[in-house]
């Protein structure tokens, strides 16, 4: 039984190889999704894609780093010619810069910039072009919960995933007359690397429920960090025909630590 309708789908999925990327990757391909991997860390990526060839679906990977414009072009060319029609793009490469903003250097900014933000422009515009051809597709983009909520430290990845946020809801207003839908997933908290590296001592996970009033940020109702695939599931709803009258969204799954505005 096919329940969420995408068997036999091709889906391009950025920051494929680790975190929230991987889990997603996986996911579509227990779905029967091909998918067409997109990471830098090549060796990452062999892994990955053998383990998605395993669960009986195609599966490429692409060692790239999205925010190479020409890079992404050909890429998406070839998965088209080689994997088929492109039918669900799921952004999540991202990086994170912490610290204060008079700390942060041009590099910083700019790197940040181009994955999180410029890197959901080059992949989204590039399938975007094959998916008007055939009138239909789903793109989610992974933002953040930080999009909305100022947060110290968080300067130049709040901003850029706020960026990201915005770019993906014109973007669904603009391709909604071609039948395809533009959502995006805003995690809070969640068991990754680039969560743990943010993490002072072994007390870091309970640090991060608990909140801090040093900082004004707000614990976690649900008194658990999310896991990868918590936010994968979402990814896969929204990309999905349970969600085909879905678009323009921010699904925020963040265990509350927003309280829901």
């Amino acid at each position: 039984m096919d329940a969420l309708g995408m068997k036999g789908k091709t889906a391009v999925v950025t920051g494929a190889a680790q975190g929230i990327g991987e889990a997603t990757a996986l996911a579509l391909a227990e779905q029967g999704v091909n998918v067409a991997a997109i990471d830098t860390n090549e060796d990452l990526l062999l892994g990955l894609t053998d383990r998605l060839r395993q669960k009986g679906v195609q599966a490429q990977g692409f060692a790239a780093d999205v925010s190479d414009s020409a890079a992404v072009n050909d890429i998406i060319a070839a998965v088209e010619r080689d994997m088929g029609p492109i039918e669900i793009l799921a952004n999540v490469a991202g990086v994170l810069r912490p610290g204060p903003v008079q700390s942060l250097s041009d590099e910083d900014w700019d790197q940040t910039f181009s994955v999180n933000t410029t890197g959901v422009f080059h992949v989204s515009r590039a399938v975007s072009r094959y998916m008007i051809e055939r009138q239909k597709g789903a793109i989610v983009t992974v933002g953040s919960n930080a999009a909305g909520v100022p947060r110290a430290s968080m300067a130049a990845y709040a901003a850029s995933k706020a960026a990201a946020v915005m770019f993906t809801k014109c973007l669904g207003l603009e391709l909604a007359a071609h039948h395809i839908r533009c959502n995006i997933v805003s995690p809070g908290s969640t068991e990754t690397d680039m969560q743990r590296a943010l993490w002072q001592d072994e007390n870091g996970a309970r640090d991060v429920i608990r909140g801090s009033l040093d900082t004004y940020k707000t614990g976690i109702p649900l008194q658990k960090l999310a896991k990868p695939s918590d936010i994968a599931n979402a990814v896969l709803f929204l990309a999905s025909e349970q969600a085909n009258h879905i678009t323009m969204h921010d699904l925020c799954v963040d265990g509350g630590a927003t309280l829901g505005v």
